[in-house]
């Protein structure tokens, strides 16, 4: 039961800290009402973000009032980001907050299990090793015993491993498991004693054209044992169709490209029962199913209650409705049913705050505070209606309760002042799976209070309780803060507790390309006024860090002091990592502060252990100058300036014939053919370019919306072929090639340490004028000599690559950066004789 309270606190946390208050009108507030006599719930479940049927979900909530929840098994950090260079664990903080932000649109919840994206897979069994199958499973109980759902829904068949990606089916296959685990008093006996055990009704999967290889396929396919859903239905009172409310959910998904357009008229989805029994009206998905107050003992009173309320509801005087909604609240605190209780209590205590135009909000002076700093509270309360309304007392952080008994009169603004002292050191902010070191698999969360929630609940809260009418109720606020933006105007963000200092070196891989010493930048971070202390980098055996140590001295708080280390690195080649530290009195930092602010998710803060990869690598290179057009968001250009070159990054408008002349080679960024739609029009520069003595690199893309069909000028088809195992062999087919042996010698070695993949998105079709260097495949698979193709092109050369470079180089691994260099020096040997 507490666990349900923080997951309930937590939705109503979201809907503050995430963007303004929400202010119901009366239209929201009738179909709230609604939903209060509807007693149904849903789990969907799905492997990442934006596997999701946001139509479904929104048919869901907004047509048939169930609860309903997106169970996600992962946080999305394998995939790739199309907003910004974020990748891994920072892309899954995203990711985590577009779902919620998508969840805000189309009324749905959200959870999630433990399970770390870990890039592509191709088979369950591999998927279901590296994420622990026993903890994940574990996860999908536990999130079935939760929330109690009636029905279940799966994105995925679970029938089909092998065939698509291996997070997809395992989502299926664990929850069609966890459906009768669920149930089993002898299975995680620890969440029993706190949940019990539940037994869905139904479990569906959500089948489409897709899973029957092709709308004609699906059309002319036997459907009589499908249920089948409109869910193109238009809501008055919304003045939207439920798939034009999906779309802008879906569209939240920013990060992987997801945007889509509404659409409006009848549309069909379809269920296939898997586990229960089939509803008799296959129209009603809860057929068979009691979701009337009927089904909690003592809930026919509170039933016929709120059916008088929604049948007398004023939509011009929506507070008319407070004596029957307090009526139903006090008789719901007496019923048995926890479960029940605790989720009808809020939507009504919600809804009686929305009648009443009541307006609580605590706002603090700043955005940050460390632990024993003084927060000032500004407190803003407001009745605007004519009901009888006292605020009884506040609870302010670290449990002081405050008595008021101010009376409220109609639209007459109470604003109180307060001061509270966080006091608790384990309550630094930053998203709770991030804190503890996890596997490649596996997120480690040892409290386990905070499995499955969507992010970190907040910990610091005002309870203004609140007498309406002679009842009792407490309505929880988390603590804001709160600016005027001159652009954006009123702005919240969260109130965070972070460290009294962090630090940070801004090159996360630095490359030693000779013996010669590195002067290297530590950032410092002040949390609070007058920080004084000193700073030390922590190195690898063999390397040398000058000074020592140096002081710091930093003024005000949210300042940043820059300190200079040079670094020596051996003369042999090798690699570590450089840990910088700052000390203050008795207490050492080294965790970096990470700001997260894209206008579609609140702002968030994130701690991770600051570290910097060094590496002494055996690298030569040919050329200087390289133009480098973005794609999709890497860190390529960084990682090419770390080995030497002089990157430019030019924009489609300038990519002109005089504008290229200086460049040695064009690099084109991942994905760039999918985003950069100008760049169609810029081929046959760019094509000129290479025939005038250039390099074009031209990393991956996929061919789902590719932009233009002449990416090289050979023909060349783009596939769905990848290589996942990081460590699969790889064979030199053209061992004699310059591209494997000049300017660097490129062995076996160059391929190890690789990180999530070898590569992905593979050609499997190819002009003659192209020559396939290597040769790679996952057990059980055909080679694909795709991966690396190199043609001559009138004086120049083109190279296209599906190697994961955008995954090696923030990995700082060295065979990338000396295979990556030979790709730019094709054809340079001439040039480097004549020298």
């Amino acid at each position: 039961m507490q666990k349900l309270l923080v997951v309930l606190l937590l939705s109503v946390t979201f809907s503050l800290t995430a963007q303004h208050p929400k202010k119901p009108n009366a239209s929201q507030i009738y179909d709230a009402i609604e939903k209060l006599n509807f007693l149904g719930s849903v789990l969907y479940v799905a492997a990442h973000p934006d596997d999701e049927n946001t139509r479904l979900i929104s048919y869901m909530v907004n047509n048939v009032n169930a609860r309903t929840a997106y169970l996600s098994l992962t946080r999305g950090d394998g995939g790739q980001n199309l907003i910004g260079p974020e990748i891994r664990e920072l892309l899954g903080v995203i990711r985590t907050q577009e779902l919620l932000t998508a969840r805000g649109i189309d009324g749905g919840e959200q959870l999630f299990t433990r399970a770390n994206d870990f890039g592509y897979s191709k088979h369950p069994d591999e998927t279901l090793a590296i994420w622990n199958k026993n903890e994940v499973l574990s996860d999908v109980v536990l999130a079935i015993r939760e929330f109690k759902p009636d029905v279940i829904i799966n994105r995925f068949d679970h029938r089909s491993p092998g065939t698509t990606h291996g997070h997809h089916t395992s989502s299926a296959m664990l929850s069609v498991e966890a459906f009768d685990v669920a149930n089993d008093p002898a299975a995680y006996k620890n969440q029993v004693q706190e949940f019990g055990t539940w037994q869905p009704q139904r479990l569906f999967f959500n089948t489409s054209y897709w899973f029957y290889g092709g709308q004609d396929k699906f059309d002319a396919a036997d459907k009589s044992h499908l249920l089948s859903i409109d869910i193109g239905t238009y809501y008055a009172s919304k003045g939207k169709s439920n798939t034009e409310i999906a779309s802008l959910s879906r569209s939240q998904h920013k990060s992987q490209g997801f945007g889509d357009t509404g659409t409006r008229g009848s549309s069909l989805d379809y269920l296939e029962l898997i586990k229960g029994d089939m509803p008799i009206d296959k129209s009603d998905l809860f057929d068979g199913i009691d979701t009337s107050w009927n089904r909690v003992k003592g809930g026919q009173a509170i039933g016929t209650l709120l059916e008088k309320v929604q049948r007398d509801f004023d939509f011009k005087n929506p507070s008319a409705s407070i004596e029957g909604l307090t009526q139903a609240y006090t008789l719901l605190q007496a019923i048995e049913n926890a479960h029940w209780k605790a989720i009808k209590s809020k939507e009504l205590k919600n809804i009686i705050s929305a009648c009443t135009g009541l307006y609580l909000e605590a706002v603090a002076n700043t955005a940050h505070a460390t632990v024993n700093d003084k927060v000032k509270l500004d407190l803003e309360i407001i009745n605007r209606s004519s009901q009888n309304i006292t605020l009884a007392s506040v609870v302010i952080p670290n449990n002081l309760s405050i008595s008021k008994n101010i009376t409220l009169l109609e639209n007459i603004k109470i604003a109180l002042q307060e001061t509270f002292t966080p006091s608790n050191k384990k309550v630094i902010t930053t998203p709770y799976w991030l804190t503890e070191k996890g596997t490649l698999g596996m997120y480690k969360v040892s409290n386990k209070e905070l499995i499955g929630l969507p992010e970190t609940p907040s910990y610091f809260n005002v309870t203004f309780n609140m007498s309406i009418n002679g009842v009792t109720i407490p309505y929880i606020k988390p603590v804001v803060f709160k600016t005027n933006d001159p652009v954006k105007g009123e702005t919240y963000k969260p109130f965070e507790i972070i460290p009294e200092a962090s630090v940070k070196i801004a090159e996360k891989v630095i490359i030693f390309d000779t013996k010669s010493a590195k002067e290297i930048p530590v950032i410092v971070k002040a949390g609070k006024d007058n920080l004084e202390g000193f700073v030390s980098i922590n190195h690898p055996e063999g390397w040398r860090v000058l000074p020592k140590h140096q002081k710091v001295n930093i003024t005000y708080k949210g300042q940043e002091q820059h300190l200079v280390f040079t670094v020596i690195p051996p003369e042999y080649q090798d690699e570590g990592s450089l840990t910088p530290k700052v000390t203050i009195g008795n207490q050492s930092y080294t965790n970096e502060l990470i700001e997260i602010d894209y206008d579609h998710i609140p702002y968030q803060t994130v701690l991770l252990p600051s570290e910097s990869k060094v590496v002494r690598l055996d690298i030569k290179k040919q050329g200087e100058n390289i133009a480098y057009i973005e794609g999709a968001g890497d860190v390529v250009p960084e990682s090419l300036r770390q080995i030497g070159y002089t990157v430019d990054i030019i924009k489609p408008a300038a990519i002109t014939p005089a504008n290229l002349s200086k460049y040695d080679a064009v690099v084109i960024g991942i994905r760039a053919y999918n985003t950069v739609e100008e760049l169609k029009f810029k081929q046959e520069i760019l094509f000129d370019f290479v025939k005038n003595g250039g390099n074009m690199v031209v990393q991956y893309n996929t061919n789902h919306r590719l932009l233009t069909e002449n990416v090289a000028p050979f023909p060349l088809s783009l596939s769905k072929d990848r290589v996942t195992d990081e460590f699969a062999e790889v064979t030199f087919l053209e061992p004699n090639h310059s591209l494997l042996n000049y300017p660097n010698t490129i062995t076996q070695k160059d391929f190890e340490g690789w990180t999530q993949e070898r590569g992905l998105y593979f050609p499997n079709q190819w002009d003659k004028h192209f020559t396939p260097i290597l040769s790679l495949h996952d057990i059980n698979e055909t080679p694909k000599k795709g991966s690396l193709l190199v043609a001559k092109y009138g004086k120049g050369h083109y190279i296209y690559t599906g190697l994961s470079f955008f995954r090696e180089f923030p990995a700082g691994v060295s065979g990338a950066y000396r295979l990556f260099a030979n790709i730019l020096s094709v054809g340079k040997e001439t040039i480097s004789l004549k020298n």
